[in-house]
């Protein structure tokens, strides 16, 4: 595939925005920008949580009543209107419960990606343009441009460190028609980020970024999900079906995993050993050594695509994890699910996680990792 040449989306007309606003920096900052454009901007925080103290507390960026109350306080700085919606409800279905099935059925989900696909892009969206709205502002640092044709795509931040396009691979043309990102095109630092909010007079400028999975309070995800699906206890097999250790829930495994194994007995080389596979059906966790997580190939299943959908195979590079490098592969569609080869071997892709195919700086689109193949081993499901 070759890089396209796109411009930049301006839009030559005032818009009405509604700005994501979660109580960070960076979606402050971007209403802010948006409303400086010219744009008629409305700010609106979304409340996810039926009990915002059972969320995340202190100064993350995400989801609780001091987040509330930061957004709100940076919208009367900026100038702008102000709401708090209610998506506790969707957000618990749509989000908090495909986590939770997603790790029972032994796969590793992306939460973000589906607050994306889901919430911001979806519930939050499709309220917006009920309500006469053009376009749906957020912090997330992506571009979206505009080809000679009208057609909208999505490419990575013009700041390579600060990208996000990957949680943005979900969306589809429809949706990028109505979304701004303000801060994807600005070759800033994070600290010239959070500099630009004291100018404006932001009191969230030195506010932490949010990191950790915002309904996980803790930040102990294993925890979290016991307290959701009990304790099972199984067996930690080696590679040879030999059992090595036990483990009270497979759940709480994702593969490539090394640290809290608590394996009792030693590999016979006395190296480390790693979560190379999951059986949900018979409570199994299979470790082996760090080369047995090396893959060639996926099979990915659900494709969404940022645009026209590709035909036949063809030579993109693949991004599998938030923060993650690009790898080159060679992809296509074979009967609805995306096929993709790596050209050199990958280690820690699992099941439920993204790939997100890229052309150049563009986001082709995404599916979910359904099964991986290994070389010289059966697909990993």
């Amino acid at each position: 595939m070759t890089e396209t040449s796109p411009r930049t989306e301006n839009p030559s007309r005032p818009l009405r925005v509604l700005a994501a606003m979660s109580g960070g920096v960076d979606s402050a900052v971007a209403a802010a920008r948006a409303a400086e454009a010219g744009h008629d901007v409305t700010g609106v925080h979304l409340a996810l949580s039926a009990n915002p103290q059972s969320f995340r507390t202190g100064a993350r960026g995400c989801c609780t009543i001091e987040d509330s109350r930061d957004a709100r306080r940076a919208a009367d700085v900026i100038g702008i209107p102000f709401y708090v919606w209610d998506l506790a409800e969707r957000f618990r279905e749509d989000v908090v419960e495909d986590f939770v099935a997603e790790y029972e059925a032994g796969r590793t989900p992306n939460p973000c990606l589906r607050c994306n696909e889901k919430i911001k892009f979806a519930a939050l969206l499709d309220k917006a343009l009920a309500l006469g709205f053009d376009a749906v502002c957020t912090g997330h640092y992506a571009t979206v441009v505009t080809r000679e044709d009208g057609s909208r795509e999505l490419h990575r931040a013009s700041d390579m460190a600060k990208d996000q396009s990957y949680v943005l691979g979900v969306l589809d043309e429809r949706q990028l028609a109505h979304a701004l990102f303000p801060l994807g095109d600005t070759l800033t630092t994070k600290d010239e980020i959070r500099a630009e909010a004291e100018r404006r007079g932001l009191a969230v400028a030195k506010k932490p970024d949010s990191h950790d999975i915002c309904f996980i309070a803790d930040g102990d995800t294993r925890g979290f999900l016991a307290g959701r699906l009990g304790t099972a206890e199984g067996d930690i097999v080696d590679e040879t079906g030999q059992k090595v250790g036990t483990h009270e829930g497979a759940y709480g495994y994702t593969i490539g995993q090394r640290k809290g194994l608590r394996i009792g007995t030693p590999a016979p080389d006395g190296k480390p050993r790693y979560v190379l596979d999951i059986s949900p059906v018979d409570n199994t966790v299979t470790v082996g050594p760090a080369a047995a997580l090396d893959v060639t190939g996926l099979t990915a299943v659900r494709p969404r695509w940022c645009g026209t959908p590709p035909e036949g195979s063809g030579r993109y590079t693949a991004q599998l994890r938030a923060h993650g490098e690009e790898t080159p592969v060679t992809a296509g569609l074979r009967d609805g699910e995306l096929t993709v080869t790596f050209d050199a071997p990958v280690r820690g892709v699992a099941p439920g996680q993204a790939v997100v195919l890229y052309d150049g700086t563009r986001v082709v689109g995404s599916a979910t990792i359904a099964a991986t193949r290994r070389a010289g081993a059966a697909p990993a499901v």
